[in-house]
């Protein structure tokens, strides 16, 4: 999950370090946000920003999109602030949620906050073929997710706990620290 302060900067920002354009997405009425994605093969990445023409929510916006800090991080420009894990089971506590015609599952705090500062991934399920599946593919895909945090044994236990699969790295940091090393077709980019 790619933020930026708008959705133009962090699409601009990502194909050019990518060197391939990114797939529309859409808005997401109940978070006030767009969207554009890119396929990795069996995943997906994200670049996300808050509409300017959607209504403010009536909630705080995901993935801290609202909060002080995260305007002012996004203020040196785009990031990678998050991930999402995919589950085979429908979540307890999951909102539903749509666009277009997908639908899903996820898991979002009530504050809007991001699980561990963002390490700890969000959960999704897809009641509809998840966009890995439909977008084209540009034959980009993820290597290694590294995921710093001060706890690193708590977020070893948390993907522990949801059988986790997958090329993350975690590893001891004194903040919260996400980094993505991707393959393209001109080599390894790091985010």
């Amino acid at each position: 999950m790619i933020a930026a302060r708008t959705l133009e900067e962090g699409r601009a920002w990502l194909e050019g370090r990518l060197n391939v354009p990114l797939q529309p997405g859409g808005q997401h009425a109940a978070f006030g946000t767009h969207n554009a994605l890119l396929s990795l093969g069996s995943a997906y990445l994200e670049v996300i920003a808050i509409d300017p023409h959607a209504p403010t929510p009536a909630r705080p916006r995901w993935f801290a999109l609202d909060t002080p800090g995260m305007h002012e991080r996004l203020a040196a420009g785009p990031a990678l602030i998050h991930w999402v894990a995919a589950v085979s089971e429908p979540l307890p506590h999951g909102l539903e949620l749509a666009r277009g015609t997908n639908r899903w599952q996820l898991t979002v705090p009530e504050n809007g906050s991001l699980p561990m500062g963002g390490v700890s991934p969000s959960l999704i399920y897809w009641h509809t073929p998840p966009p890995a599946t439909v977008l084209p593919d540009a034959g980009v895909r993820l290597i290694t997710l590294r995921l710093g945090t001060p706890e690193p044994d708590r977020l070893r236990n948390i993907l522990n706990d949801l059988h986790f699969t997958g090329e993350v790295e975690v590893y001891e940091a004194p903040q919260v620290e996400l980094g993505a090393q991707l393959r393209t077709q001109d080599g390894l980019v790091e985010l």
